[in-house]
């Protein structure tokens, strides 16, 4: 096996990871979960999806890369950083779609997939790139502090219409519009 394989392979399981990290907190509402995973339907804690998918998916890639002895450098760095820059070309791309012709499902899905298959390929080539110095102290504190940021804004959301459920008429987790 080789590591055009795994991030192949990749591409696939952390798209369908989406879809059940997409409803568990409806079938298991807790903090831990709200954390990780959307508790509502607006732009922005759906982007929990794209993080939390390719963070989960890195632990099952990291155990496939070290069983087929594949060499490569800044794991743990690739894990905080592709899935930041999945998040901001998603909303690079999204927001404009978004504000034109509103939310349609199958662009938000559509979207989501090609997003992964660019996070698989700057994955690649980032894991053959040389190793960074502290790499794994970078990423570890940049996957903690962006799991801060998304309870912190799950709890304190911004009252902009990014982080507004427009099916519940809600902010974040527990703040409803009047």
């Amino acid at each position: 096996m080789s590591l055009k394989i795994v991030k192949t392979l990749g591409l696939f399981l952390i798209f369908l990871l989406c879809f059940p990290l997409h409803f568990i907190y409806d079938f298991l509402p807790n903090t831990l979960f709200s954390i990780f995973v959307p508790v509502n339907e607006s732009i922005w804690e759906h982007m929990k999806l794209i993080f939390t998918s390719y963070v989960f998916y890195g632990i099952f890639d990291y155990l496939l890369l070290k069983k087929n002895k594949i060499s490569f450098n800044n794991f743990l760095l690739q894990l905080f950083l592709i899935p930041i820059v999945g998040i901001i070309l998603y909303l690079l791309i999204f927001i404009p779609i978004y504000n034109n012709f509103g939310e349609n499902m199958l662009i938000s899905i559509g979207l989501l997939f090609l997003i992964i298959i660019f996070e698989q390929v700057l994955s690649y080539y980032f894991l053959r790139f040389k190793e960074i110095k502290y790499q794994n102290i970078i990423g570890i504190v940049g996957i903690i502090i962006t799991y801060i940021i998304f309870g912190y804004l799950t709890y304190n959301p911004v009252e902009n219409y990014i982080f507004f459920d427009i099916s519940n008429s809600k902010y974040g987790i527990n703040i409803y519009v009047k």
